[in-house]
Order: C-alpha cells, then sequence, then structure tokens
C-alpha cells in the first residue's frame, strides 16, 4: 500500500501529533490486514517556519522507522516550488510534474516489488 496522506493537514497547520496519530493509525491497520507500506513523505511550505518544518520531515522519518516501512522521503521531491510542473494553484501537479511524481514513487516501491517473486 503507497499512503500518501498529511499534505492537507500540513497545510492546515494541524498539530504534528494529530497527523502522526492518524497515520500511524493507518499503518498499523493496513499492516494489520497483512499490507506492506510504503510511506510517501511530505515536507511542510518553506513559510510555515523552521520549527514547523522540521517537525513535519521527522514526523514522517520517525513513523518509517517506528513501523519499519520504506519511506519516500518527499513525494513531491523535484516537483514542489516548481512553477512548470505544478497547476496555477501552485500545490498540485501537472501531467508532466505527474511524471516526476511516478517515478519518485517507483524508484521506492520498485525494491519492493522485487522482495514478491
Amino acid at each position: 500500500m503507497i499512503l500518501e496522506l498529511g499534505a492537507n493537514d500540513i497545510l492546515r497547520g494541524l498539530p504534528i501529533d494529530q497527523m502522526k496519530k492518524n497515520l500511524s493509525e493507518i499503518i498499523e491497520r493496513a499492516k494489520s490486514h497483512g499490507a506492506r507500506v510504503l510511506l510517501a513523505g511530505m515536507e511542510a511550505p518553506t513559510n510555515s517556519g523552521a520549527d514547523y518544518r522540521r517537525e513535519v520531515h521527522d514526523a514522517f522519518t520517525g513513523l518509517a522507522r517506528e513501523h519499519q516501512v520504506v519511506l519516500i522521503p518527499f513525494f513531491l521531491e523535484g516537483v514542489a516550488g516548481v512553477d512548470s510542473l505544478n497547476q496555477a494553484d501552485g500545490i498540485h501537479p501537472t501531467a508532466e510534474g505527474t511524471k516526476v511524481v511516478t517515478e519518485t514513487v517507483y524508484k521506492s516501491l520498485r525494491p519492493l516489488l522485487g522482495e514478491r517473486n
């Protein structure tokens, strides 16, 4: 299961502990049903403050370590902040941006797929 959630929580400034609790519950439920989880990390926008940005980053790395799941460090790597790869809202990727995101996900997913064979 590819778990990519948290971006809206981050944009709304939700307390990190609540985001972590929500994601942790999802991971635990998925694993209890035999799913292997690939956690897609997010980063807080630069205008959210250094402390909040660090807490968001640490939340995803901590969840991956705690639940022993593979982490994509930043789901929007190479896309976030690149105008030509984002829609007019500056948040959601364009078709070209989605291709970059797909490659980012595949780099982490491919080794997991090989483990099944």
